[in-house]
This record gives structure tokens, C-alpha cells and sequence, in this order.
């Protein structure tokens, strides 16, 4: 596995990789992270293997997409075993980038996508999501891939990313990969461990909320009741700062009042200092 910090170095490197395809398989799959690598992250690597010839990882703690009280300067950060942990699941290249090669002096762009990237998270976390658009954009420049690869649990995410390169006519694949959960039903994150035993013994109360929101709706409980249980079975387990607890279109994140067509149910929430999202499909 190459370990790519410079950017100068990284274009030969992409062109190398490029040169090795095979045949019946896409040249190239990106997978980029925050590091603190986790089996989530392994499933997006192991979907790029499947997908493509070569496997290309980024990990970047972007600063754009924190605010300004947020955790980034206790985002977790653990460059060795992330290393390891990509180069046993098959990865072929990791980009390091530093924050001065991403922004150098005098950056003054900023992408916006607008309307999808303003609900939910993007309302909770102002900012937040065009610090991604942003980050995501100059690595998809920077390695141009045939397909990059990002997990269903940042929902949202996703979606403003799959608006972002179809408007900017970026010749790429965005792909998504279903959540990987531990055996308990809790969506696996980065921000897991922050929880004390306690409140990751609590935290499932998430997803269980959001199941039973859906057998509810699709048993015919109306959308307002079903979305208040699901908050009162946070509030019951500690959770506090309920951003949302929403009901909405597959496609266009809008909320939903009534089931119609493929639709997602999400929440977002503290438990203690860490905040948690997860999303299940209805």
C-alpha cells in the first residue's frame, strides 16, 4: 500500500495505479475518511474492491465542516491503526493531506449546495455542510476517480454529495454503502468512542427508536404520533438536544406527513457531549 502525503506526488501515483485496471472492472474507487477507521469504513473499502481495480483512501480531518464549538480539535486521530487497518482490508493508496495543501494561502472558495444541504444536519450545524461540498470537491479533483464510495449512515451527506457532482458534471459514480451496525443494532461511528459504558449501554435507544417509528407508520400510525414516541424513547435514555426526529423523501429529504414512495426516517441527538444521527430506510 502507498502512503501519499504530498499532493505533488499524488497525481504520478493516481496515473500509476490507473495503469494496472482489469478488464470488466472500473478503473478506480475512493473512499474518503476522517480517520479514526472503523468496520464501516472497511465495508466502503471492500465495496471498492469489488467495484474496481484500484482502491484509493483519503483521510482528512476537515476543519471547514466543524463549527466553532464543535469537537474538532478532539476528533479522534489514531494514523497508525488506520493505516494498518486499510492496508490489510486491500487498499491500494492513502492521501494524507495536510490542511495547507487542501487550502493554501489566500483560499477563498466556498460551494454551497443549496436547498438540500439546509435541513436537518445543515440546520443544526450551520456551515457544516458546505464545509464538505467543499473538501469533497477538491478531492474528487485531486484523484478522479471512477466511482467514490460513502456510508448511508451520513444520510444527508450523501445526497448533497450526489447533487454536488452531478451539477459540477463531474464524470463520477457516488455510490452508497448501507450502515454497518454493532450487534445491538447501533450504527458503528467514529464518535462511538466517545461514549462512556453507560451511554453507549443507552445509545442504542436510537436506532431502536427509529424501528419502531417505522413498524409503527407502516402499521398505520400517524406520522406526528409515531415521530413523538420515537422522541420521548430518546428523552427516556438520556438523550437531550433532539435536533430532529423526521420523516422524509428518499430523494429529496423533504418532510414527509404522510408514507409515500421510498422515504427515510432520522434523528439526530446528544447523548451526554457526543452527538449522535442515524437513518433507516422505510
Amino acid at each position: 500500500m502507498q502512503i501519499i502525503r504530498d499532493l505533488a506526488a499524488l497525481h504520478p501515483a493516481i496515473a500509476a495505479l490507473r495503469a494496472k485496471g482489469r478488464a470488466g472492472h472500473e478503473q478506480m474507487a475512493l473512499v474518503p475518511t476522517m480517520g479514526a477507521l472503523h468496520a464501516g469504513h472497511m465495508a466502503l473499502v471492500a465495496e471498492g474492491r469489488r467495484r474496481a481495480s484500484q482502491v484509493v483512501a483519503t483521510i482528512f480531518v476537515n476543519p471547514l465542516q466543524f463549527g466553532a464549538n464543535e469537537d474538532l480539535d478532539r476528533y479522534p486521530r489514531r494514523e497508525a491503526e488506520d493505516l494498518a487497518m486499510l492496508d490489510e482490508a486491500g487498499c491500494d493508496l492513502v492521501w494524507l493531506p495536510t490542511a495547507d495543501q487542501l487550502y493554501p494561502p489566500g483560499f477563498a472558495t466556498n460551494i454551497t449546495i443549496a436547498g438540500i444541504s439546509e435541513l436537518w444536519d445543515g440546520a443544526a450545524r450551520p456551515g457544516h455542510f458546505d464545509g464538505v461540498a467543499t473538501v469533497v470537491a477538491k478531492l474528487l479533483i485531486a484523484t478522479l476517480p471512477d466511482v467514490a464510495l460513502f456510508g448511508e449512515k451520513d444520510y444527508q451527506q450523501l445526497a448533497v454529495i450526489r447533487r454536488l457532482v452531478a451539477d459540477l458534471g463531474l464524470p463520477i459514480e457516488v455510490a452508497g454503502v448501507a450502515i454497518v451496525r454493532d450487534a445491538d443494532g447501533l450504527a458503528l461511528s467514529s464518535r462511538n468512542m466517545y461514549l462512556s459504558s453507560d451511554e453507549r449501554g443507552r445509545a442504542v435507544a436510537l436506532p431502536q427508536a427509529l424501528n419502531a417509528a417505522r413498524d409503527a407508520i407502516r402499521a398505520g400510525t400517524p406520522v406526528e404520533d409515531a415521530l413523538g414516541a420515537a422522541r420521548d424513547t430518546l428523552a427516556a435514555a438520556g438523550f437531550t438536544d433532539i435536533d430532529y426526529v423526521a420523516l422524509v423523501d428518499a430523494a429529496s429529504l423533504e418532510p414527509l406527513a404522510t408514507l409515500s414512495g421510498e422515504a427515510r426516517l432520522a434523528a439526530a441527538a446528544k447523548l451526554g457531549k457526543t452527538r449522535l444521527i442515524d437513518n433507516i430506510a422505510v
